[in-house]
């Protein structure tokens, strides 16, 4: 369960299940970019190169890692308006050899993404355009691609597939059964919330085939929201919705030849409706990779499927006592491994040692190699074929930072990539050659420094001259602790202070909390939670601690202790290290407050009902208030299958605890929040209404999980939050 990323939202939230708000974009996109310079921040890589392109004053250019003295234009603004497009870029789809482009426009949300739109075809050697999919629904098209061969084009509409002719622009219908419940090309809203899955259909690499998943959620229950403000009568909204204990979608993967319009079906083992298809891509000209997981998603298996016949070969398979992690939040569609060595053999992340490493692995999957040793954990980044360097993110000596480090196929020692200048947190956006890469630096006393630079040597080749670092002005101090618990576990937290912080006086403080598997806090960067950074100055110290369970840099054993114990473990370790903190003399035991939302704020609940003796105020928005009423995948992958372990989701669940109330609860909830529904506020709210607890709540109408649509939503909400603090957790130093 992820949550959306906003950039035009100023306010940094933690979501359910969901990853943080990317506070890094956030910023970098604000900055402007001076005449004639270049936005290396938007800069977007063109296939299988260290090229990109830029949009700049509606014209389209591409520059060359190589040599950024010179660019060139390839489509001008005057070319795209004499083709009828008057919409903004989005984005560009390149075909191989680069003399053809699809401009993406008009886009609409789908889901947590604006993945439908239009697609306007352009021919670089002479800026003639034309829009593909004309007849169709305006704004309907999605995740349009050329065929190899260049002849066509291939898209998604209304759940089909169409192919189009781009000489005659004759349009083919491939699929015709695509309904709301039958999918064919994409993904139904728990496919791409929980295993980042959109792009659903991929080009053989002739040219011939399409290969494409085919959802069947005929059998999946709609949970019903309802709108009660845009018509006389209320009416419902229904959302396709699996939620745990629920068996999910059935899907399968078809092969479409282009010339007799047939389909052949992977012949892939096991029932449909108890396993999932996360990742799949053309591994030859008629052999296709699929990773397939079980329902408990403890099991993961690597096959090699024949095109033409459907047959699978099993090649390698990949198990956790917990759970197999095989794809990652919002790195949309990309596959699990990495072919090196000209498809002899493929990269794969693994934890079956207790540390996250690299593997490589033969093709037929009898030979298998660690290339990253040692205790430490090792997150794959990418391959460059050329020199067989394999790069990975890593941080030995400190989780709340992360750093780029190489080995070589032919040399397995360890090399670090960052230039120990850049201390804190590191993160690159590699080209498709992995020859270059942007990189951003920060840390909790430096603002963000992005620069273009080469990889091998780490030369940088933009912006010209040394590089700056710059103090934050936070209007408040950041430092990092470390706080060791009656339980023995040591937890990496961030601490705020007031700029005038006076260690003989006490201060209330402020838990910013998250706590589960999708997503750390403590991150060694210059930001702190945004609700409470605006008060912090006013006196306050502000704390946010990653408790076991979160996927820190410090091992298996640390990311998956939290297995069926979502609620409890994770929630006994944010307590037990509060406990440590109110020790301290400058800390207000009689000031404590926190916050979370979605995944957070049922950490605020649990925090709040089981440990009112440390919690006196909280503010929890669309929470998970009972496990069984989110997702299965999510859910079932954490705490397993409800049937087994009744208890342990028993346990999990705020509510279950909510009769310990004692302290002063704010709740916030949307009513057409698709992802964690409105109900687990009402449900909520009835067993504390039973219990004779007064709490206070704010109901969000039609609002989605973000709380952001319609005009005053945010400011309205950001001042509730911050007078019901001020209100219950007083401000200022005594």
């Amino acid at each position: 369960m992820f949550l959306v990323v906003f950039v035009l939202f100023s306010i940094n939230f933690v979501w359910s299940q969901p990853l943080p708000f990317d506070y890094k974009e956030e910023i970098i996109d604000q900055l402007p970019v001076p005449e004639g310079e270049i936005n290396i921040n938007r800069l977007q890589w063109l296939p299988a190169s260290h090229d990109f392109w830029v949009a700049e004053n509606g014209n389209v250019y591409v520059y060359s890692a190589d040599d950024l003295s010179t660019k060139k234009l390839v489509l001008s603004a005057d070319q795209i308006k004499s083709a009828g497009l008057v919409t903004r870029t989005e984005n560009i789809i390149w075909n191989a050899a680069r003399n053809r482009i699809l401009i993406y426009t008009n886009s609409s949300r789908v889901w947590r993404g604006n993945t439908r739109g239009d697609y306007w075809y352009f021919d670089l050697s002479n800026g003639k355009g034309r829009q593909i999919g004309k007849g169709l629904l305006s704004s309907s098209l999605m995740f349009a691609k050329f065929s190899p061969d260049n002849i066509n084009v291939a898209y998604v509409s209304k759940h089909n597939i169409y192919v189009e002719n781009l000489s005659s622009g004759k349009m083919i219908q491939l699929t015709n059964d695509g309904t709301d419940r039958i999918i064919n090309g994409t993904f139904d809203w728990v496919y791409e919330e929980e295993l980042s899955c959109r792009d659903g259909f991929r080009w053989s690499p002739d040219g011939r085939t399409i290969a494409f998943w085919r959802v069947d959620a005929t059998l999946i229950r709609n949970h019903l929201m309802i709108n009660n403000t845009d018509s006389l009568y209320p009416f419902t909204i229904p959302v396709e919705y699996p939620k745990a204990g629920n068996k999910p979608s059935s899907v399968k993967i078809g092969v479409i030849d282009m010339t007799s319009h047939k389909t052949v079906w992977l012949n892939i083992p096991g029932d449909p409706q108890n396993n999932y298809l996360p990742r799949m891509d053309w591994a030859g000209p008629n052999e296709i990779a699929v990773v397939q997981l079980n329902r408990k998603q403890n099991e993961a298996t690597f096959y090699l499927c024949d095109g033409m016949t459907g047959k699978a070969n099993k090649i390698f398979t990949d198990k956790d006592e917990a759970w197999v992690d095989v794809v990652k939040p919002f790195v949309w569609d990309v596959p699990s491994w990495t072919w090196v060595e000209n498809g002899k053999s493929f990269l794969w992340n693994s934890e079956k040692d207790g540390w996250l490493h690299v593997y490589k692995i033969s093709r037929d999957g009898k030979k298998e190699q660690i290339l990253t040793k040692g205790n430490f954990d090792a997150d794959y980044a990418s391959y460059n074929a050329a020199n067989r360097n394999v790069y990975f993110y890593g941080s030995p000596h400190d989780a709340t930072q992360k750093y780029l480090y190489r080995i070589n196929l032919d040399n397995t020692d360890t090399v670090r990539v960052t230039p120990a200048k850049f201390d804190g947190t590191n993160t690159y956006r590699i080209s498709p050659d992995s020859k270059y890469a942007t990189h951003t630096n920060a840390n909790i006393h430096r603002n963000f420094n992005e620069r273009l630079i080469r990889l091998d040597d780490n030369k940088k080749v933009y912006p010209a001259g040394e590089d700056e670092f710059t103090e934050p002005r936070l209007g408040f101090k950041l430092e990092k602790i470390k706080i060791k618990t009656v339980d023995g576990v040591e937890m990496d937290g961030i601490m705020a202070k007031p700029n005038d912080f006076d260690p003989s006086k006490k201060y209330p403080v402020y838990f910013y909390v998250y706590g589960e598997p999708a997503s750390t806090t403590a991150d060694d960067l210059p930001h702190f939670d945004n609700f409470i950074s605006q008060l912090i100055p006013e006196g306050y110290i502000g704390i946010t601690l990653d408790n076991r369970g979160t996927p820190a840099f410090k091992g298996r054993e640390w990311r998956k202790s939290i297995y069926r114990k979502i609620g409890v473990l994770n929630s006994r370790d944010q307590a037990m290290a509060a406990k440590e903190i109110l020790k301290w003399n400058f800390i207000d035991t009689s000031r404590v407050a926190l916050h979370g939302w979605s995944g957070g704020g049922a950490m605020t609940l649990n925090l709040l009902f089981r440990y009112p003796e440390i919690y006196k105020t909280g503010i929890a928005v669309s929470a998970v208030t009972d496990q069984r009423f989110y997702d299965n995948i999510y859910t079932e992958r954490y705490m397993g299958l409800p049937d087994e372990n009744e208890e342990d989701y028993k346990q999990a669940s705020p509510i279950t605890f909510a009769k310990n109330l004692q302290g002063h609860l704010l709740y916030m909830h949307g009513t057409g929040d698709d992802n964690v529904h409105y109900k687990n506020a009402e449900v909520l709210f009835n067993e504390l209404i039973k219990q004779g607890k007064v709490f206070n709540m704010m109901i969000y109408p039609n609002r989605s999980h973000g709380i952001f649509e319609g005009p005053g939503t945010r400011d309205q909400l950001n001042k509730t939050f911050i007078n019901f603090l001020r209100q219950n957790c007083p401000p200022g130093a005594r």
